[in-house]
C-alpha cells in the first residue's frame, strides 16, 4: 500500500476512478468546504472507508505536515511498461513523445518532471530501476495528481531503452549544457524522446553517446545550466511549440 496526500493527488486518484483506494482520511474541525465535500462523495462512491481525525494523526500518516488535511491510503503505484506507452502513443495519432531521465534522484525534481510532461503532452516518462528515485508520496504531491494520468515505466538499462526506442522509430534528443546544438534547431515534431540526468552527473557517457543527438538550451545569465526539471520544462515546451501546442 502508498500514501497519496494533498487535495489535488487525492482528487485526481479518485477522478481516475479511486481504483485501489481503500481509505480517505480528512482533517476533522473548522469549515472545510466545498473541495472536502466532493472528496468524500467521490471517496465513498469509489468504495473506500472515508474517516476524519485530527491533524497530528494525518501528519503521521503521510510522513509531512503539508497534506492540506486530505491522506488517502492506496494500492501500490501500477508502473506502465514502455511498450504500453508506445501503443497509446500511437493510438492517439500524434508522434510519440517521451521523457527519458538517467537517474534523477529528488523525488521534487521527478514530480515536477512528471507534471510538466502531463501537462506538455508527453505520452509517457521512463525511469531506471537502480540509483534513481521512484514514485513516492512526495513525487505524487509535486506532480500535483499528473502522476495518475501520466504513465511512468521503470527500465533495467536506460541506455539499451533508448536502443529500444531507435528500433521503433523513435529519435532521442540528449539534454547537456554542452549539447552540439541549440535545442531549437532540431526538429522535435516528429517521435522524439526527451533525454535527461542526474540533478549532479547529468547523463552518463554511455547514454550520451547513445542518443541520435544532443542538444542544449542556450543561456544568458550568468548560470551555465537549469535544474533538470526546468531543463524538461523548457524542452517539452519546446517539442510542444513546433508541433502546434
Amino acid at each position: 500500500m502508498r500514501v497519496v496526500y494533498g487535495l489535488n493527488p487525492v482528487r485526481e486518484v479518485l477522478r481516475a476512478g479511486g481504483e485501489g483506494l481503500s481509505e480517505l482520511w480528512l482533517a476533522e474541525g473548522g469549515s472545510r468546504g466545498a473541495a472536502f465535500a466532493e472528496l468524500e462523495r467521490l471517496g465513498r462512491a469509489a468504495g473506500a472507508k472515508v474517516r476524519t481525525a485530527p491533524r497530528p494523526k494525518l501528519d503521521r500518516l503521510a510522513g509531512s505536515d503539508r497534506h492540506q488535511g486530505v491522506v488517502a491510503v492506496v494500492a501500490d503505484f501500477q508502473y506502465s511498461t514502455l511498450e504500453d506507452i508506445l501503443a497509446a502513443a500511437r493510438a492517439s495519432g500524434r508522434a510519440p513523445l517521451l521523457v527519458v531521465l538517467d537517474g534523477v534522484e529528488d523525488p521534487h525534481n521527478l514530480g515536477a518532471i512528471i507534471r510538466s510532461a502531463h501537462a506538455l503532452g508527453a505520452h509517457g516518462v521512463v525511469i531506471p530501476k537502480d540509483r534513481a528515485v521512484g514514485v513516492t508520496p512526495v513525487v505524487a504531491k509535486t506532480s500535483a495528481g499528473a502522476v495518475e494520468r501520466c504513465p511512468v515505466a521503470r527500465v533495467t538499462n536506460v541506455a539499451k531503452t533508448i536502443e529500444s526506442l531507435q528500433q521503433e522509430g523513435v529519435w532521442s534528443v540528449a539534454l547537456a549544457a554542452d549539447g552540439e546544438r541549440p535545442l531549437a534547431e532540431l526538429d522535435l515534431r516528429g517521435p522524439i524522446a526527451l533525454v535527461l540526468g542526474s540533478e549532479g552527473e547529468g547523463l552518463r557517457p554511455l547514454v550520451r553517446k547513445t542518443c541520435d543527438h544532443a542538444a542544449r538550451i542556450p543561456m544568458s545569465g550568468d548560470l551555465d545550466s537549469l535544474s533538470v526539471s526546468a531543463s524538461a520544462a523548457v524542452a517539452l515546451y519546446e517539442t510542444a511549440r513546433q508541433r502546434g501546442g
